[in-house]
């Protein structure tokens, strides 16, 4: 199986399989899964980070300060995104707090803006599975993974939000399955540039380790926090333990089949 056939495979399978899920689980209304579901992504996230992408960036880069400084660089790049952004909604919706999909308004301009935001975070999504697939297979396989944990809860608040702005489930659904096909496009777009430019892979995987642990660490876990209970705790870190685990594990076994 050649490369570029991983990054469609995988590419549409993450994008689908995300907004499947994330219909599941909207269509279900069964609302006490949602904060399960991100304790192991979180894991995931961070499991992806530090055992797989971390490691086959520095051996592809050959120079850990340069793999910081891009890390580095492409945090405070998100930082500055994601201000830009809350700053928008704040305004538009005339509040004075960071907007978040809870807080969102029924309207056309909300809906207008998940998709497009959505469509945005799915090609990336794709670019990163891309540079991690050109990297090694099993970095790509785990970094999908990853993907596709902590896409799922997004996919989730995207779909309640496209349901409260009056679309109906099936066109809801149709919605986030056209928005998952950028993540094919981001995939093969950034494959044809790779292969001409193999250099960028060792920064893309920084960039990729960068957002992964973004997201974890800024948007995830913050949330997780808000539970406060003991027993919330545990099943959180025993989740977040899972979450690591199966990255683990997953990479151990590819490890033995090659």
């Amino acid at each position: 199986m050649s490369v570029l056939s991983y990054i469609v495979t995988t590419g549409l399978a993450a994008g689908v399989l995300s907004a499947l899920c994330a219909a599941m689980f909207a269509w279900s209304a069964r609302a006490q899964w949602v904060p399960a579901l991100i304790s192991y992504a979180t894991g995931a996230l961070l499991g992806a980070v530090f055992l797989e992408i971390l490691p086959h960036a520095i051996e592809e880069q050959g120079s850990g300060t340069r793999l910081g400084i891009i890390m580095l660089c492409s945090v405070l790049v998100f930082f500055v995104l994601e201000k830009a952004v809350l700053w928008r909604h704040s305004h538009q919706h005339g509040e004075d707090h960071p907007h978040t999909h809870d807080e969102d308004k029924k309207g056309d301009a909300s809906a207008v803006l998940i998709i497009v935001g959505d469509t945005v975070h799915n090609f990336i999504d794709g670019v990163i599975i891309a540079a991690a697939f050109m990297s090694d297979v099993q970095v790509g396989l785990l970094t999908a993974l990853a993907i596709v944990a902590h896409e799922i809860p997004q996919e989730v608040g995207d779909f309640i939000v496209l349901l409260h702005s009056g679309y109906s489930k099936a066109a809801a659904l149709l919605a986030n399955l056209v928005s998952s096909l950028a993540t094919v496009v981001g995939g093969v777009a950034a494959y044809y540039a790779l292969s001409h430019v193999q250099s960028w892979v060792a920064p893309l995987l920084g960039v990729a380790a960068a957002s992964l642990l973004y997201v974890a660490v800024a948007d995830l876990i913050p949330g997780l926090h808000k539970r406060l209970r003991m027993a919330d705790a545990l099943q959180q870190v025993l989740l977040l333990l899972a979450g690591v685990g199966s990255i683990w594990v997953i990479g151990f076994l590819a490890e033995g089949a090659h």
